[in-house]
């Protein structure tokens, strides 16, 4: 029989020392690994700064492209007035996406070559970008500073000598990101940027950068109004990478766009009381209400509706829907419940074309109940995993605003030989 080994008892000094052992092993590896967090942290911050600064001067080796400077008037609560008997050309881009930070060094130096490619070829008299400058996601941009994606777009549209303004995306202001909404409109508005349209917008409107741009002829006639539209972020419930319930319109934004539109036709109802008879006439038959287009970033619920609708019916136009362009490639990531924003556009007849971003893959465009419903090309090599070797859904969105209030506009792919990129284009998946 094997006697079992008697277990040693310890003296109350034998614990003590023992227990103290234990401390100091736990500290020193508690202190290791806080060590290897703040060099890390170091480290990667002293390459932040430096790939950032990298490329913040690659920003000014673009050159001004030389379009037409446009004839501007700051009118109320952030809106403006474009005076022009012309054609007025517009650049729609979405979700560039500028991590700002180490690790998207080269994704945004992509992203950069891309938009001045385009901007240079197409020469614009106005850029507009429907969200998503900024992509200060932690795990792939190595930054939480949303500043810095703004700062590099500022910069190239300053170096570039174009006017721009931009409505506001979920990411462009994380729930976790340094700046506010009202810091990063601030910043834009600063003055710093003269090319930058971008304002606040009414104060007591939710959202910042609800604002007005009016096109007006030498008659003093609006013959179109271009509504930009804060679409918000997420609703209360939103749990950071478990769910996505993306916001709605708010009610106030809604009469603030019904109110926006009576006085667009007041100003031009006044305008045609002080004409002569036969002119007056004319300009009230073309324009019996002012023609609009709504800028915003997330899609309303009506893309998705629209597109349902279409596919069930065999992919073939039905009575509401019509297809123009373009293809799903992925579900229409709308707000989780609904508004009366599309239903307030029937009712005032003024808005005809709705353009919007956040889904970067999807590029189609379909006209539901009289009104079009269009995804603009994204940029984005940054946010979706392996989005940047993909190369359909990269580009623009042309849009011409003819003198007579009519609009005409269409997708243009960024892998085309007319956009001469700085740097040499990237090989991507056309399919």
């Amino acid at each position: 029989m094997v006697k079992e080994k008697e277990k040693k008892v310890l003296t109350p000094e034998e614990k003590g020392a023992k227990k103290k052992r234990r401390r100091k092993i736990f500290l020193r590896v508690l202190c290791g690994i806080l060590a290897v967090i703040v060099l890390f942290v170091g480290v990667t911050s002293c390459i932040t700064v430096v790939s950032f600064r990298s490329n913040l001067q690659k920003t000014q080796l673009f050159s001004s492209v030389g379009s037409a400077e446009l004839e501007l008037e700051n009118t109320a609560n952030g809106g403006w007035t474009i005076y022009t008997d012309k054609e007025l050309k517009i650049m729609q881009l979405t979700d560039i996406h500028f991590g700002g930070g180490w690790m998207s060094m080269k994704k945004d130096s992509m992203a950069l070559n891309a938009v001045a490619a385009m901007i240079s070829a197409e020469k614009p008299d106005l850029v507009i970008v429907t969200g998503d400058v900024a992509y200060p996601i932690l795990m792939q941009a190595g930054t939480i500073n949303n500043k810095s994606g703004a700062k590099l777009f500022a910069s190239l549209m300053e170096s570039l000598g174009v006017y721009w303004t931009m409505t506001f995306g979920n990411h462009d202001i994380e729930l976790h990101s340094r700046y506010s909404r009202e810091d990063i409109v601030d910043f834009y508005s600063s003055g710093d940027y003269p090319h930058c349209l971008m304002q606040r917008g009414p104060e007591n409107v939710d959202g910042c950068g609800n604002q007005v741009m009016k096109i007006v002829n030498s008659d003093g006639v609006i013959t179109r109004a271009l509504i930009l539209m804060d679409s918000n972020a997420y609703t209360d419930d939103y749990i950071p990478l478990l769910r996505a319930n993306y916001d709605n319109l708010h009610p106030n934004q809604i009469q603030w766009y019904r109110d926006t539109v009576a006085e667009l036709n007041a100003q031009n109802e006044k305008t045609f009381s002080a004409m002569n008879a036969e002119k007056a006439t004319k300009y009230a038959a073309s324009f019996p209400v002012v023609p609009t287009s709504v800028y915003l970033h997330i899609p309303m619920t009506e893309y998705r509706d629209a597109w349902n609708e279409y596919v069930a019916n065999g992919y073939a136009d039905t009575e509401d829907v019509q297809f123009r362009y373009g293809v799903q490639g992925e579900a229409v990531c709308c707000p989780a419940n609904e508004d009366d924003m599309f239903e307030t556009m029937l009712e005032l007849g003024s808005t005809d074309t709705v353009f919007c971003g956040h889904d970067h893959v999807n590029t189609y465009s379909v006209t539901y109940k009289g009104i079009d419903l269009t995804y603009g090309m994204s940029v984005d090599y940054l946010a979706y995993i392996g989005i940047y070797k993909q190369g359909a859904q990269r580009g623009c969105t042309i849009i011409r605003y003819q003198p007579d209030g009519s609009v005409e506009y269409h997708p243009e792919n960024y892998y085309q030989d007319k956009y001469i990129s700085y740097y040499e284009k990237e090989t991507v998946n056309m399919e």
